[in-house]
């Protein structure tokens, strides 16, 4: 040991305390290690508290999901309850009845509130045809895309009176095609302008209309008294006319539209 201490009397003691140190210089390198996971655990903590706002953001938006949903009768019919006439006049609801029926106008809407009688004109079919209606005409005033009369017993749809100095129907954005919500007790259907009937009566629609609203749709003995309201949609066409899924889906979008305009 003495001849070590002759080759290097001084660094022996200066490096033989070095290597205790340098296991805390170790001890301590971890440290920082440890912090850097400590932060990281906190991460989770920041990602648990973003979620808990987004239940009260969805519940703050069920009110615009709620007014998606289907247009009701009666929301309908809450729009149409006074009347701002837009006829010069009043209809017949049948031959030698009094006219007692005006044409009412909203800003996107024209409407009427009459009976039903049932419209078997068009293309013949097994119920629309001259035996089954005496008064049964194989053309529609507006036609389908291929040149043919609509079918009254495939397509729902409204007649509106031929136009006169009562009121024409083409002043007021209404023509062949335009959409049209027929309302029946709690029942909303939708259809098309599909043909034009006397001037001086109103309150008619075709087999198919009065079937999907429940009504009896025989064309001699069918149709109701009463309790029948037609909305049609101003300046609105359905293209091919005979498209009732488009008249629908159009119908629903522009009721909706209707019922809540000025809110």
């Amino acid at each position: 040991m003495a001849g070590v201490a002759l080759l290097a009397p001084s660094a022996p003691p200066a490096t033989a305390p070095q290597p205790r140190p340098e296991p805390a210089a170790r001890r301590t390198a971890p440290a920082p290690a440890t912090t850097a996971p400590a932060e990281a655990r906190s991460e989770p903590a920041v990602r648990r508290t973003a979620p808990a706002p987004t239940p009260a953001e969805a519940r703050a938006d069920e009110p615009p999901a709620r007014r998606t949903a289907p247009v009701s009768a009666a929301d309908l019919l809450a729009k149409v309850r006074t009347c701002a006439p837009v006829s010069r006049g009043r209809y017949r609801e049948d031959h030698g009845a009094k006219a007692t029926v005006p044409v009412c106008g909203t800003r996107d809407a024209v409407f009427w509130k009459a009976d039903m009688d049932i419209d078997c004109d068009g293309r013949p079919g097994l119920r629309c045809n001259a035996r089954t209606d005496p008064y049964f005409s194989s053309s529609t005033a507006f036609a389908q895309s291929d040149g043919r009369p609509l079918s009254s017993e495939e397509t729902p749809y409204v007649v509106v009176p031929a136009p006169s100095a009562v009121w024409n129907h083409r002043s007021h954005g209404v023509r062949g095609g335009s959409v049209v919500a027929v309302v029946y007790r709690d029942r909303v259907r939708y259809g098309v302008v599909g043909d034009t009937g006397p001037a001086d009566i109103i309150g008619e629609a075709s087999y198919a209309m009065a079937e999907s609203l429940g009504i009896d749709p025989d064309p001699h003995s069918g149709g109701t008294p009463s309790g029948v309201t037609y909305i049609v949609f101003k300046d609105s066409r359905v293209t091919p006319i005979e498209d009732h899924q488009a008249a629908v889906t159009a119908g629903e979008r522009l009721a909706r539209r209707f019922v809540d305009a000025d809110e």
